[in-house]
């Protein structure tokens, strides 16, 4: 079985193509500039790397190229569209309409359109790369694979706001989370690396990377993640604040002159790690930096740091117990002391880093760091949001 995953943004276009039997990606891509003078297209199969530059007017012409690179004499892996079994999507937000992986239909697609304001800068991105693929491979089986998903078993008291619950109830406000593929990757790896089930364990798992979330998953299952309605809260990230007070929200619009709206754009793009710091998102920039002896980068990697601490400590409470921490994402893979300095100082609860096995290379394989006197393991698992999607849709199937 071959599973083609898809995850469109507003001018771009991502693919990988698993063969299940091995779960092996044979072949991936990158579609840019859709609807944008200069599109291209980067297609990497059997060890080589090709370039199509292609204008593409709408998501349905970069699907087009896509198949049409997928069976090139030169560029292609597979001989016919036949060969493809089913396409699996990623959707950021499902909201309530969906819990669990859902096949394509017409009447699905309607909820798709309704529920698309939960997530504006990429569900209606995702909606136009499902429609492309309906349009040009309209024989094929589609699912929908939810970044929520994974959280949709947290219990009422963990994901409502007290707000009028008859306002929860007719609006759907609540946390939803995010990040949730990731998250059920890493946590099922972790416990195949510990030679244990999935319900004999307490886990929380890390997805640090310009956006950020951490987990509570209890026996296989989320009970609390930090992101919440919309992924703008939880930890400080890349560009936006995390959580904050809503009241200084309203106060920063009438001092800034700003709508509700423009506000919304300033915490998501102008704030968190850039805005603390005046540098850079990229915690590579805040850490050379930081080093070079700016004060304000240092100050953002200690909020940012700390932030990641609260909630480690929180989620303990909430497990009632915990039996291992994983870090995951650009940044929990690649950032030493960015992980020393999150489940650092937590030997009260069991937690003890091994410094030497924490400076372990991203080498793509699983690295437990913590000392061999610690009672948490302490793993850097890499992240596979993809193969989860195709794994969920061809379980599906």
């Amino acid at each position: 079985m071959k599973i083609l995953v898809i995850n469109a943004g507003s001018s771009s276009l991502k693919y990988q193509l698993i063969a299940m039997e091995t779960e092996q990606v044979i072949a991936k891509g990158t579609c840019e500039r859709i609807g944008i003078p200069g599109g291209n297209l980067t297609h990497k199969a059997n060890g080589k790397t090709f370039v199509v530059e292609q204008e593409m007017a709408s998501h349905t012409d970069a699907i087009s190229l896509v198949l049409a690179e997928l069976v090139d004499k030169e560029a292609g892996v597979i001989s016919s569209m036949d060969e493809i079994d089913a396409v699996g999507h990623r959707v950021v937000a499902s909201g309530e309409a969906f819990t669990k992986t859902t096949l394509v239909d017409d009447e699905v697609m309607k909820t798709m359109d309704e529920i698309a304001e939960l997530a504006p800068l990429h569900n209606p991105a995702a909606i136009l790369g499902i429609n492309a693929c309906r349009e040009v491979m309209p024989e094929k089986k589609m699912a929908l694979v939810f970044d929520t998903s994974f959280h949709a078993t947290m219990p009422d008291y963990a994901y409502l706001y007290a707000i009028d619950y008859d306002d929860y109830k007719k609006y759907k406000v609540r946390k939803y989370g995010a990040h949730g593929t990731s998250h059920k990757y890493v946590a099922g790896e972790a416990a195949r690396y510990l030679g244990k089930k999935p319900e004999e364990l307490k886990i929380i798992t890390c997805h640090l990377g310009n956006g950020s979330s951490i987990s509570a998953v209890d026996g296989g299952k989320c009970i609390d993640t930090s992101m919440g309605f919309t992924p703008l809260a939880g930890v400080p990230m890349g560009t936006r604040s995390g959580d904050i007070d809503v009241a200084a929200i309203d106060f920063l619009c009438k001092k800034k002159g700003m709508t509700m709206e423009e506000g919304l754009v300033y915490l998501n793009k102008q704030c968190g790690m850039k805005g603390i710091s005046g540098v850079s998102s990229d915690f590579r920039d805040l850490t050379a930096a930081r080093d070079a002896g700016n004060y304000r980068a240092a100050l953002a990697l200690k909020m940012f740091t700390y932030s990641c601490k609260r909630y480690v400590g929180s989620y303990m409470a909430a497990l009632g117990g915990l039996d291992c921490i994983v870090f995951t994402a650009g940044i929990g893979e690649n950032t030493p002391h960015i992980r020393k300095a999150i489940a650092g100082g937590l030997e009260a609860f069991g937690v003890v880093i091994d410094d030497e096995k924490n400076n372990c290379k991203n080498d793509g394989t699983i690295h437990d760091i913590a000392a061999d006197t610690s009672r948490v393991r302490v793993l850097v698992i890499p992240t596979n949001e993809e193969l989860v999607i195709a794994r969920e849709t061809a379980a599906l199937l």
